[in-house]
């Protein structure tokens, strides 16, 4: 497939163009330094622009099949939610409807996914800008008349991907660890270009 990746060299974007590359899909990367781009490869296209332009979203967007989104901010708000909605927007202008959106469990009703120090000391304190971020990046996609799928994945690892996580529980699914390696959420994200089984639904990603 032709697909754009939107944070495609944050820590999580950068196993994504890996794994769309390796799955034979041709990539197109918008970034605010072609210096950051993580791989070189023939099917690998770079725009060099920023997120927040309409101008050089559109340009990435147009012609695609399907579009993935894993902007990131760290601790900042802000990029992910208005980032996503010049994303969705040029989607709309331009016809694109296969939207897959990394956004972070704890968000909608898998809050009660989320433990005591998740809920309260992370999500309610030192990262209550990101999560805010990422409610408003949700409200944007859930918005818009897309084939949506929001994808929430739990605190982020390093490691290969193994496969073995639990995917699409409920809010009350017991025993989670509440980590995933980056190399997991990755594949996930790929695999929904082909799979429909989340369109317009909300999967939480964990182990």
């Amino acid at each position: 497939m032709r697909i754009a990746i939107f944070g495609g060299t944050g820590t999580v974007g950068r196993e994504v163009v890996t794994q769309a590359l390796a799955a034979g899909h041709e990539v197109t990367i918008l970034t605010r330094s072609a210096a950051n781009t993580p791989v070189t490869h023939e099917r690998l296209h770079v725009v060099v622009g920023d997120v927040l332009d309409p101008a050089a979203v559109e340009q990435v967007v147009l012609g695609q099949e399907a579009i993935i989104v894993t902007l990131g901010a760290g601790r900042k708000g802000v990029v992910r939610a208005e980032g996503t909605r010049t994303v969705i927007e040029a989607m709309q202008r331009t016809g694109v409807k296969r939207l897959i959106c990394q956004s972070t469990l704890g968000t909608g009703d898998s809050a009660g996914n989320l433990n005591f120090v998740w809920k309260y000391v992370m999500f309610g304190m030192l990262l209550r800008q990101a999560f805010a971020d990422h409610v408003q990046q949700e409200k944007y996609v859930l918005a818009g008349d897309l084939d949506w799928t929001i994808v929430r994945p739990s605190a982020f690892t390093d490691g290969p991907a193994t496969g073995q996580f639990r995917r699409g529980f409920g809010p009350a699914e017991p025993g989670l660890a509440l980590k995933i390696s980056r190399a997991d959420i990755a594949a996930f994200l790929v695999e929904q270009l082909t799979d429909a089984t989340y369109v317009h639904r909300t999967p939480g990603i964990s182990n």
